[in-house]
Formats: structure tokens, sequence, C-alpha cells
């Protein structure tokens, strides 16, 4: 029995294929496409947003806002006369000048950081019952 090995002559060598292999760079573009096709409907929330009309002529006259202020205690403030819960939608209407406009008007709350929840809508829901529901609150530090 004889072999013959390789040699001048004897056998075939294999040649090399340098060409790029694209087939899976290209199932991966395809899957990546579907996917992007699929989440970027997705992505693109609607929000409903009323914007205010342009005012092209400035009003000249800016009135100062009324500021509702709960201290820790319990104590009740518009700008810096004392009241209480009871009188507070009374008081309310004649800090911005009475007549039946004044719960048109914004009102702005400001508490200390230690009020009890509960006391801060007491004051919330009083003046929602009292028809004053433009109300402003304000984050700041009023010691």
């Amino acid at each position: 029995m004889g072999a013959k090995l390789a040699g001048p002559g004897g056998g075939k060598t294999i040649e090399q294929n340098s060409d790029i292999n694209v087939t899976p760079f290209v199932d991966i573009m395809l899957v990546l496409l579907i996917i992007f096709m699929v989440a970027a409907p997705l992505a693109t929330v609607s929000i409903r947003l009323d914007l205010p009309p342009p005012n092209p002529t400035p009003t000249t006259e800016v009135e100062e806002p009324v500021y509702i202020t709960i201290q820790e205690s319990g104590s009740l403030f518009i700008a810096d006369r004392q009241t209480t819960i009871e009188t507070l939608p009374v008081d309310v209407c004649a800090a911005l000048g009475g007549g039946a406009a004044c719960r048109e008007e914004r009102l702005f709350i400001r508490a200390d950081a230690e009020v009890k929840y509960n006391a801060f809508m007491e004051v919330m829901n009083t003046l929602q019952e009292n028809g004053f529901f433009k109300v402003g609150l304000l984050n700041e530090d009023i010691t």
C-alpha cells in the first residue's frame, strides 16, 4: 500500500478566500431596522398643551398677587393680616378688592416645610368650596 504526500506536482493546495462575508452584517442591520421601526412610534408621546393666546399689547398695570401664608403653628396670613379658616374666603375677597370677580383672581399659597398636610389641605378645600379655583403653590423659604 502506498500513499503520496503533497509535494511537487503531487497535491492541490486550497486557495484562501479573502472576501468579507456580509450576510451576518445584513441580518443584524435588518433586525435593528425592524426594532427601530416598531419602537419609534412608541417614543413619541403626545401631550395636549393649551397655550394662552399671544398678547400683542402688554398690560401696563400689574396687580400685586395675594399670598396666603400657612405657618407651622397653624396661623393663617393673607399678606400681613392674620385670619382664620372660617373667615378665609371673606378676607381673601377683601384683599382682592371685593366684588363678584374676586373668585376669578389668582391666589398663591405658601407654607412652612413643617406644616401638617391636613392643615394645608383644609385651606385648599376651604378655598375650593368657596369658588377659588385659580390657586398657585409656592415653594420658597418664608422664614
